[in-house]
């Protein structure tokens, strides 16, 4: 895909040109996880985001009411400018589907939450390996042990994604990453998957499985996917996430949000 402006991309994916994984897509600037939520509930997933930062970190919030324009993307549209989304009903995955206006007059709020993809440009120019890009693959997911903080209806244990990095090269990869709080921030787990109930790197939960080469470690992200596992633990009526790896492309760079642990307001 040639180098194209955030704004051009979104426009690409809205008239139905573009629906695959964003890895590597508009180098340099933030793309974000999406999580839509009925107005009876969008208060307690706001809260359940607030208290648990690094897999939640939130980027932009449009509320119920505000018809899915967000602060961070000019002109764009959270009901068609994502390459994949997936409904939920009662916690249960319905469809998989390109496009969600048929879901307006539902009048779901959305909030977009920060996505490592962010700081993988900043890892590669540190000269540290990112293997999915290498290969052209989604970044591998998995369900872990780790438990979240609940709010109302909203619980259950982190997603995390996962990076092969070589030894020599981890205090670096873990530097790096602190600096983008906004894009889950430095790893929560190095090593060990045992540890927090991986069983086998080779059959990710989401995305696509990366080799573990010789002298390598497994570093794991906190990841904007753990929503979709506590969507489908709090079994409300309805709920929108973006399909894993697909991601919205929004017009802030990475560098604006380095260092920035918050771009809301207090309050």
């Amino acid at each position: 895909m040639r180098e194209m402006s955030p704004k051009e991309f979104r426009l690409m994916v809205r008239k139905g040109e573009y629906a695959g994984p964003t890895p590597g897509v508009c180098g340099g600037f933030v793309q974000a996880n999406l999580l839509g939520i009925p107005e009876e509930f969008f208060p307690d997933a706001l809260d359940f985001c607030r208290k648990n930062p690094a897999p939640c970190p939130i980027i932009d919030v449009s509320p119920p009411g505000r018809g899915g324009r967000v602060r961070v993307a000019e002109g764009a549209d959270l009901h068609t400018d994502l390459p994949g989304y997936d409904v939920f009903v009662e916690g249960k995955h319905e469809k998989r589907v390109t496009d969600i206006s048929f879901l307006r007059e539902k009048n779901l709020g959305f909030i977009l939450l920060g996505c490592s993809f962010s700081f993988e440009w900043a890892l590669l120019e540190e000269g540290i390996p990112v293997r999915h890009i290498e290969l052209s693959r989604n970044v591998p997911m998995y369900r872990t042990t780790i438990p979240l903080v609940p709010s109302g209806p909203f619980r259950g244990n982190m997603v995390v994604s996962m990076r092969p990095i070589p030894a020599s090269l981890v205090a670096k990869a873990v530097l790096v990453t602190s600096r983008y709080p906004l894009a889950h921030g430095a790893p929560v787990h190095v090593g060990y998957p045992e540890g927090i109930g991986i069983s086998d790197l080779s059959s990710p939960d989401f995305g696509d499985p990366v080799p573990l080469l010789e002298g390598e470690i497994p570093l794991f992200w906190a990841c904007g996917v753990t929503p979709r596992v506590v969507i489908e633990e709090s079994r409300i009526p309805l709920a929108v996430t973006h399909r894993p790896g697909h991601m919205f492309v929004t017009d802030l760079s990475d560098e604006e949000i380095r260092d920035v642990n918050s771009l809301l307001p207090e309050g």
